[in-house]
């Protein structure tokens, strides 16, 4: 069961937006992709065509409901969906003390999907640091840390260095890996942002994301890039760097067929 976290130090980044294409990318190559949102904007979905006055997720319920599988939706293809959905701010204060208080709470939430045959898990974590981003560092095999070709970035890298994003690294397992997003050759900063941010991370950058509208357009109509537009320079990269992260995670790409019943929600 290989888990990506998708995590950034700042907001801004189109992390969100990443973290679904990635999914995609992933689920059309033949995986069968589950996607996690823990951010309480709750946004994650909507780049798979859930409604956007559908407040389902699993947060609401995550102390009574031990199976957090029991609030996946089903998207079409090989993609799932696990909302944060909409929350009261007393029930978004419990979900996170549960998190910081009990190192089990997460697992035990998440048994279901990180026992399930060949499932691949992309997770969408807010910006900064947090008690979900802390608690998922010793189950994820990789994290994903997205950050922008502009200087605010490269002011932040040192927090990612020297492990101070969480207080600690931010994976056990594989390690942490980046991507810078938006990198716009016109713009004289951003291109040598990217050159500085290539030089530096060296084999830890997995790819650089350059500035594209059909992203944006593919987001407002509730598509993926692959579909909106796939001759796009940003489709390319991102599927590049699909096939970088299936490759660190040694996936075994099969044929997408459910191996087993999942429990899910119809919309």
């Amino acid at each position: 069961m290989p888990l990506v976290c998708v995590c950034s130090p700042k907001g801004g980044v189109g992390k969100t937006t990443l973290a679904a294409n990635l999914a995609w990318s992933l689920a059309r190559a033949g995986s069968k992709v589950l996607a996690i949102d823990f951010d309480v904007q709750n946004a994650l979905r909507l780049h798979f065509g859930v409604p956007l006055n559908d407040g389902r997720g699993f947060v609401a319920r995550s102390e009574e409901q031990a199976d957090w599988s029991q609030s996946i939706l089903t998207t079409g293809g090989n993609i799932f969906v696990l909302p944060y959905g909409e929350v009261s701010e007393p029930q978004r204060e419990r979900f996170e003390e549960n998190l910081a208080k009990d190192p089990h709470f997460l697992r035990r939430g998440l048994d279901t999907v990180l026992n399930y045959p060949g499932l691949v898990i992309v997770a969408d974590f807010p910006p900064g640091p947090g008690p979900a981003l802390k608690a998922m560092s010793a189950l994820a095999e990789m994290h994903l840390v997205v950050m922008l070709a502009d200087t605010a970035s490269v002011s932040l890298l040192p927090q990612i260095e020297n492990n101070r994003m969480i207080g600690q690294p931010l994976n056990h397992q594989l390690g942490h890996y980046f991507v810078l997003n938006q990198s716009d050759n016109r713009r004289n900063i951003s291109r040598d942002v990217t050159a500085f941010m290539q030089q530096r991370l060296g084999d830890s950058l997995l790819g650089v994301v350059h500035r594209d509208e059909s992203v944006a357009e593919a987001n407002a109509s509730q598509q993926s890039v692959y579909d909106f537009s796939p001759a796009s320079a940003a489709a390319f990269d991102i599927e590049l760097i699909a096939k970088r992260v299936a490759n660190i995670l040694n996936i075994s790409v099969g044929n997408g067929e459910v191996q087993a019943p999942i429990r899910s929600g119809h919309y």
